[in-house]
C-alpha cells in the first residue's frame, strides 16, 4: 500500500503547475455554511475561516462530502490535477476522526471503523 500511495502522491504533484493567483475560500465549507435561497442559488452564511488559497482546496472536501450532489457546487475552470492532489491529501485526514470515537467506547464502533476504512481505501 505504501508504494501505491507514493506513486499517487508523485504523479499528481508532477502535473500541478505553479499558480500566481489565489481565491478567497471558506476553508471548511459544509452544508451548515450555505443556504439555498428561493431561486435555488447558494448563499454563504458563515464567513469564519475565510482565507486566500487555491479554489481547488475549497472544493476537495465538498466533492468528497456531497458525492453525486457535488455538481451544483462545482466552479468552472478548476484544475483537475490540483483538485485530485487536494482530495488525495483530504482522505487520509478523514481516517483518524472516526477512529477516535471507535476506540473510545463509541456504541457500535463498526460504523466509525467503516468510515475510516472507506477513506483509507479512497486514498489509494
Amino acid at each position: 500500500m505504501r508504494g501505491e500511495l507514493d506513486a499517487l502522491v508523485r504523479e499528481p504533484a508532477a502535473a500541478v503547475r505553479p499558480r500566481a493567483r489565489h481565491s478567497l475560500v471558506h476553508g471548511e465549507l459544509g452544508r451548515d455554511d450555505v443556504l439555498l435561497v428561493t431561486d435555488g442559488h447558494p448563499v454563504l452564511i458563515d464567513v469564519e475561516g475565510l482565507l486566500y488559497a487555491d479554489a481547488e482546496w475549497e472544493h476537495a472536501f465538498p466533492r468528497i462530502r456531497f458525492g453525486s450532489h457535488y455538481g451544483v457546487l462545482r466552479a468552472p475552470g478548476l484544475d483537475e490535477h490540483r483538485l485530485r492532489r487536494y482530495r488525495l491529501a483530504t482522505h487520509p485526514s478523514l481516517v483518524s476522526g472516526p477512529l477516535r470515537p471507535a476506540e473510545g467506547g463509541f456504541p457500535r464502533p463498526e460504523g466509525m471503523r467503516a468510515i475510516a476504512e472507506h477513506h483509507r481505501r479512497s486514498a489509494c
